[in-house]
């Protein structure tokens, strides 16, 4: 006789996307889907029902966590070329160079995380929205004084303008070799890391000093 055959309980390493989730979960579950549709399809092709039936949520929801399509879009875009906070990342009483080395993983992290959607943030053309373009110069800003912040140059600093403005310069290079290492594919991860952070360095050691003594 043949036994009957027993079914091990199925194992799965995601939970359903309807289970019950806090508001802020189920505000960051949308928004990741979100990112994720903007980053694949043209914006016109994104429509509040397909981010819905993405995160298995009813479309009111949509509008209740962040109003329009367009509002949830340009909130997109802000997150995905802002660079987070580094605070508790990056320990102002280390060495110079491992402050340097932590803050461009963070970089890369962020990026790698943002995928697709960091690309189209970041692709030409996009800043022709005015609202984009506004959104584009605010992170931009934003960012500069994080990083700014986590090398310890202070707040009110007469230079700190001219800094931000040095930063933002190298976010140029950062922009660069981050398409050149997700979209085309001609530089790996620890070529960028490797360039950034010599470069990084190179401007702390040698270019920040000078402006900080003038003051």
């Amino acid at each position: 006789m043949v036994g009957r055959a027993t079914m091990s309980p199925m194992t799965t390493t995601s939970e359903p996307r309807w289970r019950r989730l806090e508001p802020d979960e189920r505000r960051e579950q949308i928004f990741t889907c979100a990112a994720r549709l903007f980053g694949e399809r043209p914006y016109a092709l994104v429509s509040t029902s397909d981010i819905a039936a993405e995160a298995g949520v009813a479309r009111g929801l949509i509008n209740h966590y962040f109003g329009t399509k367009r509002q949830l879009y340009l909130a997109v875009i802000r997150r995905a070329v802002t660079m987070p906070a580094l605070d508790g990342h990056t320990p102002l009483d280390g060495p110079l160079s491992d402050r340097a080395d932590v803050t461009v993983e963070k970089f890369l992290d962020m990026v790698l995380s943002q995928g697709k959607m960091w690309l189209v943030a970041t692709s030409e053309g996009i800043g022709q929205d005015a609202e984009v373009e506004e959104i584009l110069v605010e992170a931009e800003r934003r960012s500069a004084d994080r990083v700014l912040d986590a090398f310890g140059v202070p707040a009110d600093a007469e230079a700190r303008p001219q800094l931000n403005a040095l930063m933002r310069s190298f976010a140029g290079m950062v922009k660069a070799a981050g398409r050149e290492w997700l979209l085309r594919k001609e530089l790996d991860r620890g070529q960028v890391h490797t360039l950034l952070y010599h470069t990084l360095v190179t401007m702390l050691e040698n270019v920040f000093p000078p402006l900080l003594k003038t003051e």
